[in-house]
């Protein structure tokens, strides 16, 4: 496990983070960490790992781009100072060109996506421990599809953007694969976008086993 006592992570990214999270953040005993991976994240590390006392803390809004982020890294990643931060976004980036063609200005293309996600984890990697960065999806099998096709754009460029900053990363779309060879996408997300549980489950484990946890640990 790459976390130590007391670390804090911060989860960022759109719609499949957000899963109707809490806001304020803090209000109540603990943070709330929504309806989806990040809570199963959450669970999963505080209860085969309760010496860690991790905190997880969800920063996910529903709708996002990458350039959404970068609107608010300071507030809602420098300023919280975490020791670990996940990001998975890009599915808004893309999505848009296809259920908003003609509404360019929601546009995030591939160029402004790489730079983008570039910038922000310059700013970010001498402030933390380290950074795990996670592909965007789409549950269609089809790699032939359009907006597969270049979901798998994207999904390389964040492959490209690890290896070369020297973060963890996690292929979220290579994950899906196996259960999509079994299990129709409207079973597991009735828009191919938005998981239900299980799917949110295939997300949770993949970032588990890049993060070393460990499924057999007593």
């Amino acid at each position: 496990m790459i976390f130590n006592k007391h670390d804090k992570l911060v989860m960022i990214g759109d719609s499949i983070t957000d899963t109707e999270r809490k806001r304020p953040l803090g209000e109540g005993r603990n943070d709330a960490t929504g309806k989806g991976y990040v809570t199963a994240v959450s669970a999963l590390i505080n209860s085969v790992y309760p010496e860690l006392s991790l905190r997880i803390i969800n920063m996910g809004i529903s709708g996002n781009t990458v350039r959404s982020l970068k609107e608010r890294w300071q507030t809602d990643v420098v300023d919280l100072q975490p020791d670990w931060v996940s990001i998975m976004i890009g599915i808004n980036d893309v999505w848009r060109q296809y259920d908003q063609p003609v509404i360019k200005e929601t546009h995030v293309y591939l160029e402004e996506y790489k730079s983008t996600l570039s910038e922000l984890i310059q700013i970010t990697k001498p402030l933390v421990k380290g950074i795990i960065l996670m592909t965007p999806f789409y549950i269609e099998p089809n790699a032939g599809d359009c907006m597969r096709r270049t979901m798998d754009e994207y999904g390389a460029a964040v492959k490209e953007i690890a290896a070369l900053h020297q973060t963890r990363f996690v292929d979220i779309q290579a994950a899906f694969q196996p259960v999509l060879e079994h299990t129709y996408p409207a079973e597991l997300a009735w828009d191919r976008v938005h998981p239900n549980m299980t799917g949110h489950m295939v997300i949770a484990r993949a970032f588990l086993n890049e993060v070393g946890f460990d499924w057999n640990k007593r």
